[in-house]
């Protein structure tokens, strides 16, 4: 980001290593909030221009320029968490938080390799607070919830630091986070080690692709869950699958449809997960819950317009002429 200097003042800011420090910090912070690294992307770049909106002066009566940074995107995030809600009613299907890429394959449910350095995932930190399962929880909370339990159990905030973001009392934020940790206690399992989860998603591809049905069986838990997220811009059921058989069958029929596809192992949120690509063009991302010896739930997001991290630019809104909606066109895994 470049900025100018205000009448009089033709010396650099000193303060710019310093406030561009901050950027990882805030990606880190509204993706987690958001779900979705476009929007997160986009919050900072707001909250840089209301930094720079102030005179010199002003700036430099702020005596923590980071924490007021983190106080501006907190409250921008918070504002967007209350739009979000109403939009999601009217989106297409099912919404999946965005998919964040590692580009190295795993092996044995180890990354390898390193992500392009001007890749903007690359700003994410990878733990246990971006995996799917943890986001699709977070997606649960009041927007308060989310904000104070982020910033408090994932950020390491105090309440009284979180009640200045949120606009309520530290009394009030305690409690928003303790009902964020009981949601959260309630709907996750401790996971399998990486290295089972990172060999039951790769018999998963291989049984997927040799079209072994009682293998897929086998390595799905009996009351497993697949959602998938066109966005209503691409191919994609519009409610979850449930059971393994039923989504076994349904995987076998999309492998016997959609021939020309290549199953690739890639990190999604830091865990394994699959990643399909046609003509070299990542279609979709699959990513996978295993808190056992079996995979309970699978998340696929097919909307070109949360997979721009994985291809470097905004997907066509549909790879067919056809309407998405119903089904027509393309046939791809979801």
């Amino acid at each position: 980001m470049t900025t100018t200097s205000e009448p009089g003042h033709d010396r650099p800011d000193p303060s710019l290593d310093a406030i561009m420090s901050e950027r990882r910090q805030l990606i880190n912070l509204a993706y987690r909030l958001l779900g979705s690294l476009a929007d997160a992307e986009d919050v900072v770049q707001e909250t840089y221009a209301r930094w720079y909106a102030m005179s010199r002066q002003q700036q430099e009566a702020i005596a923590s320029p980071g924490a007021w940074l983190t106080k501006v995107a907190g409250r921008i995030c918070l504002d967007l968490l209350g739009s979000a809600r109403a939009r999601r009613e009217s989106y297409v299907g099912e919404w999946i938080p965005e998919p964040l890429p590692d580009r190295a394959e795993w092996i044995d449910g180890r990354g390898g390799g390193t992500t392009d350095p001007a890749d903007p995932a690359d700003r994410i930190t990878l733990d246990e607070s971006v995996t799917m399962a943890f986001l699709v929880v977070l997606e649960s909370m009041t927007p308060a919830e989310r904000v104070a339990f982020v910033l408090h159990e994932v950020f390491r905030y105090s309440f009284a630091e979180v009640a200045e973001i949120v606009g309520r009392t530290p009394a009030a934020c305690r409690q928003l986070a303790s009902s964020a940790r009981r949601r959260i206690r309630a709907s996750q399992a401790l996971p399998a080690p990486a290295g089972l989860r990172a060999g039951l998603v790769r018999d998963f591809k291989q049984a997927w692709e040799a079209k072994d049905i009682d293998t897929l069986v086998g390595l799905l838990d009996p009351r497993a869950t697949m959602i998938a997220d066109g966005g209503g811009l691409v191919s994609a059921v519009l409610r979850p699958i449930e059971g393994g058989e039923q989504i076994a069958r349904y995987i076998i029929a999309i492998a016997d449809m959609a021939p020309g596809l290549t199953i690739l192992e890639r990190t999604v949120n830091g865990q394994p997960g699959l990643v399909a690509q046609r003509d070299g063009v990542t279609v979709t991302v699959a990513a996978f819950d295993v808190p056992g010896d079996r995979i309970t739930r699978i998340w696929a997001v097919r909307n070109p317009e949360k997979l721009w991290p994985w291809t470097g630019e905004p997907q066509a809104a549909s790879d067919s002429g056809h309407d998405a909606r119903h089904g027509e066109g393309e046939t791809t895994i979801t």
